[in-house]
């Protein structure tokens, strides 16, 4: 087991905002969180990535505690936050920076990751100079610098066009297969989550609560046409019907 939360609750100023979490990852999985806007999806990655404290309830990472320890997971969030001054080599050796590796370390230690995340022959160049995408695969690289086998993805793909969005969830997928991360991610998009996820969580009411766990039993990578099949459907339907009977 990669990730558990057990009996995870939060509130803000007296208002409770999740409840009862208890949500699982096993190694190499991709698992969705998906739900509203407000429905509690972020606290719960903050919790799980050690930025706050829940008040009843811990984090377990490979079957150790680190409620409330921050740095043990890597954490995307929705925007890239590539910084516009820095090359996109030094933007992806930042991680290493903050750990205290002298710049040239750094940038020797980022270099051959360029090439398998899809981002050769750009290091030097700035973010202004990449198209979306470019800058999408620049941040998930920089995520992965930190050096964590879990990922926590905060919509990372939803300021993406369809066609390079869809690009994007392909090369995801490769990449995860090839460096054995392990990968939680939220969405709003349910066509997005049944293309990528293992296992769908969908989180509702208020507070939040885990309401049903749906598996998506076609192996990954899909195929192309997988969202004109009626097995696709049939997901899409038992998520919507789900999250409607949980408003």
């Amino acid at each position: 087991m990669k990730l558990q939360t057990e009996n995870i609750s939060k509130q803000f100023d007296g208002v409770p905002i999740l409840e009862d979490i208890n949500i699982h990852l096993q190694e190499g999985e991709l698992v969705c969180l998906l739900g509203v806007s407000g429905g509690g999806k972020t606290t719960l990655f903050n919790l799980i990535a050690g930025l706050s404290r829940p008040d009843s309830g811990r984090v377990l990472l490979d079957g150790q505690d680190v409620t409330g320890r921050p740095g043990q997971v890597s954490y995307m969030l929705q925007k890239d936050l590539l910084l516009p001054f820095r090359s996109v080599a030094d933007n992806v050796a930042l991680p290493l920076l903050i750990q205290g590796m002298d710049k040239k370390a750094a940038r020797e230690r980022v270099l051959p990751h360029f090439e398998p995340f899809g981002l050769a022959g750009t290091q030097d160049q700035y973010p202004g100079q990449l198209s979306g995408g470019m800058r999408q695969r620049a941040a998930l690289l920089r995520t992965y610098m930190f050096g964590r086998s879990l990922a926590l993805l905060d919509e990372p793909f939803s300021a993406l066009d369809t066609i390079t969005k869809g690009n994007i969830h392909r090369w995801y997928l490769e990449v995860m297969e090839k460096i054995r991360l392990s990968t939680l991610f939220i969405t709003h998009d349910i066509d997005e989550a049944i293309l990528l996820s293992d296992r769908i969580y969908i989180l509702a009411g208020r507070p939040g609560r885990i309401t049903h766990e749906i598996p998506i039993l076609e192996p990954r990578p899909r195929p192309a046409d997988f969202p004109l099949t009626p097995a696709f459907l049939d997901y899409k339907r038992e998520i919507i019907e789900s999250m409607h009977l949980n408003q």
